[in-house]
């Protein structure tokens, strides 16, 4: 007769994920409604089933132990399934499932619609928006607020989030000005923007980042002229020339054309990557599962 498999208990799975999220017994067995012993004891239950040590005690707190961060990283995927199949469930009705996504302030605006547009069309699925930084974004998904964060940015290994990048696409840079600034910088462009009135993304900003080491392998240095973490109002004031801008070149047509201006080139070797951050792995949710497909065959096919 073969061996039998460990059981896991997930009653005492779920015990430690919120000891582990509130940081202590007590606040834990609050949450619970359970006695501080009784909690206690499943944990070191726990620990016994799954043959580790998930605390160690440090001071008068606790704090995980190597296997615990690993058994956090599945608590975190298991009680986020449940939730999502729960919501799931729940949405059954004229509102339909809510799609929490967090943007963060600098991803242009029109980038996102696009990003999310496969998202508002899928029957039954009610997407709810937020617009934050991104770690006060990345923040809420860690908790579970958020499906989905959006971002010019991959999160790093700096945050203590239990979450994965999925790249929704990369895009080349595009420089714009309106008529009489365009005629001023097109000859030897990109040679011609040293010292030319620029409009830029503030340093926050990915594409900042990347224009500023262009610049300086380039030996340019433009006159900066105002710096926007608002990409909409930076276009703004460029529409009325107060200097150039720079814009993804996925965004080109939507870009003269709402803006009046005129594109004088794509800058070299300046290029800004869109990501989609999950507590998925494996896209399981329809309406991320739409967003990325759409962008890798739409946006940026």
């Amino acid at each position: 007769m073969p061996p039998t498999e460990p059981w896991l208990n997930y009653h005492h799975l779920l015990y430690f994920w919120t000891v582990a999220r509130t940081g202590s017994i007590t606040a834990a067995a609050e949450r619970l409604s359970l006695a501080q012993p009784t909690l206690s004891t499943q944990i070191r239950t726990l620990e016994e089933n799954l043959g580790h040590k998930l605390f160690q005690r440090v001071g008068r707190g606790l704090q995980l132990t190597d296997t615990g961060r690993d058994v956090m990283r599945y608590a975190d995927a298991i009680f986020a399934a449940g939730s999502e199949m729960m919501q799931m469930l729940s949405g059954r009705s004229p509102g339909g499932v809510r799609f929490s996504v967090g943007v963060t302030d600098v991803l242009p605006k029109p980038l996102a619609y696009r990003f999310l547009l496969p998202a508002l069309r899928l029957e039954g699925v009610k997407p709810v928006c937020f617009e934050g930084k991104s770690n006060d974004l990345l923040a809420k998904l860690a908790v579970n607020e958020l499906d989905l964060v959006l971002s010019d940015f991959p999160m790093g290994a700096e945050f203590s989030i239990n979450a994965f990048n999925h790249l929704l696409g990369r895009a080349d840079a595009s420089v714009f000005g309106v008529e009489t600034l365009a005629r001023r910088y097109e000859e030897s462009f990109p040679n011609s923007l040293n010292g030319a009135p620029f409009l830029l993304p503030t340093s926050n900003t990915a594409l900042r980042r990347a224009l500023n080491q262009w610049f300086a392998l380039h030996e340019i240095q433009p006159e900066i002229v105002a710096e926007f973490e608002d990409t909409e109002l930076l276009k703004e004031y460029g529409q009325d020339g107060g200097g150039l801008f720079v814009a993804p070149e996925v965004m080109d047509d939507q870009t003269v054309r709402t803006y009046g201006v005129r594109k004088l080139g794509k800058l070299p070797d300046v290029r800004v990557q869109y990501f989609a951050i999950t507590k998925e792995k494996r896209i399981l949710n329809p309406a991320v599962k739409a967003m990325i497909e759409s962008a890798h065959q739409e946006v940026f096919g």
